[in-house]
């Protein structure tokens, strides 16, 4: 049940967490993820796999003038993949992903702040090299190696949760229990072993925003979502700030789900995430402008 007095309780429950500091992020010079305000990331997909067919680019040039344009919207960071999520998506080799980010990350890295999606070590290298200034880390197969780029490049690591190789492979999210425990137990280590191997800058994203094989009724999903959203200061144990996938339920919000991301951003921001990655960059940044003028946290 989502009420004032219900998230006042779970604030006043979680109090001691909600105290703990956050180590702010600079991802590049005026992009800082931190408390106070909410860091938002656009999505491009340049695979035409995607589910959300408004965020996928055709080709470079759509790619880039699409960049240009969520950054005009208010994206403070663009994030772009060139393999869908989705667990019926195709998958994209190493040397195709790079084919396909390079050019994009060449035309765009002196103007736009750059993350790109992905979970081979190869693609890593190629587009930090060429200037994108974070990872949107999604599996963890050669993870060590990847972090440890990471940090030759003194870029930034979005740590998404996760066991397997990557994210496409089917996987269950925990859900029995208390999920915010199991997912600071999860990433404990990580930070540990990235922090060992160089990597100063993490942001941590538990998930949501993946399939998995024990959250396939779309109204269990969704509200298992919700939890995670109004929950995120449990994670400030870890001293990183949280960067979320915002939901969009189509069976909530029907032919107006594209809008739901507001909604889900309201849930979000009360809950103490610092970053959203959001399909609907203009709607989410009037979301978050109404309330900070309103001074709603």
């Amino acid at each position: 049940m989502i009420s004032l007095a219900a998230l006042a309780a779970l604030h006043e429950a979680g109090r001691s967490d909600a105290a703990l500091p956050v180590q702010p992020v600079t991802v590049a010079d005026g992009v800082v993820v931190r408390d106070g305000s909410v860091t938002v990331m656009a999505t491009i997909n340049l695979s035409r796999d995607s589910t959300y067919r408004e965020s996928v680019a055709v080709s470079t040039e759509a790619a880039v003038r699409m960049a240009r344009v969520q950054s005009a919207l208010g994206a403070h960071i663009v994030d772009v993949g060139a393999e869908a999520s989705s667990e019926r998506a195709g998958r994209v080799t190493a040397s195709q992903q790079v084919d396909r980010l390079l050019p994009v990350v060449a035309a765009l890295r002196d103007e736009v702040v750059l993350s790109v999606e992905t979970y081979e070590p190869e693609v890593v290298a190629a587009v930090l090299g060429a200037g994108a200034r974070m990872l949107n880390l999604t599996g963890r197969e050669h993870e060590d190696e990847m972090l440890r780029l990471v940090a030759e490049h003194d870029a930034t690591v979005l740590m998404c949760f996760g066991e397997g190789a990557n994210v496409r492979e089917a996987s269950e999210l925990p859900v029995d229990g208390d999920a915010m425990a199991v997912l600071a137990d999860h990433f404990a280590p990580r930070i540990e072993r990235a922090r060992s191997l160089g990597v100063e800058r993490i942001v941590v994203d538990p998930g949501v925003g993946f399939h998995y094989t024990n959250l396939d009724r779309p109204l269990e999903r969704v509200r298992h979502q919700t939890r995670i959203l109004s929950q995120s200061f449990r994670l400030r144990s870890l001293g990183v700030p949280v960067g979320i996938s915002l939901p969009h339920s189509y069976d909530l919000f029907e032919d107006e789900f594209r809008k739901g991301e507001g909604f889900f951003t309201v849930l979000a921001a009360l809950g103490g995430t610092q970053l959203v990655r959001t399909h609907e960059t203009a709607h989410v940044h009037r979301v978050l402008r109404a309330l900070d003028v309103l001074e709603v946290s």
